[in-house]
């Protein structure tokens, strides 16, 4: 007669995806509570911050007595760019501080400082991407047409976006934590990104001259695919192509996953 197993039998390694799923996870759970629990009444900043920017901004053009913009629906419009462009924001600055924020973690092996980048830039994305939609129902509701013209590009337009941001995030993550003054200096030169990405005004507006330096910002190609993707009668700038969208993408993902693997110990140890 067979013996029963034992009860003390150790059970089969997990696999090294299972190992990196797990961690994921409890980064997700971990930094959600720690992004929504912050400071008192942390998640209605998050909130605010875009509503507020869309309603002043339509405050603005009401009183200009502007209806559309550039062919295009301006309530819908503005909350497209300014809700992308935070969404796009907060992703590469959160995850610029992943790394510094989660030293602790990395006493454990299974974590490694690049889960934490991707992470913060999975969970910015989740709650900018929430606000999109919470705000395109509230105009719904109030008879605006949300539903995009195509909506395939749409969905390619924001993950692009997204890619970019994420390569960006993963380039500055390694930059800020070696050398912890870059951090200050990228601040200051990303603050431009604002008008340079056309998030409150229509970038066809630049002259031909100078629209292809705003349109080497891959934030502007992104934005202005996600408008054209909305409404069939929007005058996009010609230059807004997903080549270069996701060319970007694949370039700074890629350099930022080689950085993150060539100084892998060094953020470990710092």
């Amino acid at each position: 007669m067979d013996s029963a197993p034992s009860s003390g039998a150790i059970s089969a390694p997990r696999s090294s995806l299972s190992v990196t799923f797990a961690v994921w996870n409890a980064l997700f759970l971990r930094e959600a509570v720690a992004r929504l629990s912050a400071t008192r009444g942390a998640w209605v900043l998050i909130v605010l911050e875009p509503v507020l920017h869309a309603c002043f901004m339509l405050l603005l053009y009401t009183v200009l007595r502007t209806r559309t913009m550039a062919g295009a629906d301006v309530a819908v419009w503005l909350v497209l760019g300014l809700t992308g462009y935070f969404t796009v924001q907060n992703v590469f600055q959160r995850s610029m501080g992943a790394v510094d924020a989660n030293k602790a973690l990395f006493a454990y092996r299974q974590v490694r400082p690049i889960d934490t980048v991707i992470v913060r830039a999975a969970l910015e994305t989740l709650m900018g991407f929430i606000i999109l939609l919470a705000l395109l129902l509230v105009l719904a509701f109030f008879g605006r047409s949300i539903i995009p013209e195509s909506p395939i590009e749409s969905i390619f337009s924001f993950i692009g976006l997204i890619l970019c941001a994420l390569g960006v995030g993963l380039i500055l993550s390694v930059l800020s934590d070696l050398v912890p003054e870059a951090a200050n200096l990228v601040n200051f030169l990303f603050r431009p990104l604002y008008l340079l990405s056309g998030a409150i005004f229509p970038l066809s507006a630049i002259p031909i001259k100078y629209r292809e330096w705003a349109f080497l910002n891959p934030f502007a190609h992104g934005l202005e695919l996600l408008r054209s993707s909305f409404f069939p009668t929007y005058h996009a700038s010609p230059e807004a192509n997903f080549k270069y969208l996701y060319a970007f993408a694949a370039c700074s993902i890629f350099l930022g996953l080689a950085l993150q693997v060539r100084f892998s110990q060094r953020l470990r140890a710092q």
